[in-house]
Formats: structure tokens, C-alpha cells, sequence
């Protein structure tokens, strides 16, 4: 390999991992975000289906 090569090879690794390094977080916290919002979901389901229950029982 020549020197050019090893330059640019050395460059193509560093914008990848650059790249990676913007990219990484980004996808994280959307999964993270996913994540709060369904177990937010969940838990007011579960409250309304409580409080369904307990209009039931006042009947």
C-alpha cells in the first residue's frame, strides 16, 4: 500500500467512525423515547381501565 493510500484509508475510518459517533445517540434516545411513551401508554390504560373498574363498583 502506498502512502496515499494509507492517508486516505486512514481518513474513510475516521468520517465512518465520526459518523457513527453523530448517529449512535440519535438512534438510542429514539428507542429510549419509544420506550417511555409505550410504558406511559400502558400505565394510563391501566389507570382508566382502575378507574372504569371502580365507577363499576359505586354503581
Amino acid at each position: 500500500m502506498s502512502y496515499i493510500e494509507y492517508v486516505v484509508a486512514a481518513y474513510a475510518v475516521f468520517a465512518a467512525v465520526l459518523a457513527w459517533d453523530f448517529v449512535a445517540p440519535r438512534i438510542r434516545t429514539a428507542h429510549l423515547l419509544r420506550a417511555v411513551r409505550l410504558v406511559a401508554a400502558r400505565r394510563a390504560a391501566a389507570t382508566t381501565v382502575a378507574a372504569d373498574d371502580a365507577a363499576e363498583l359505586r354503581r
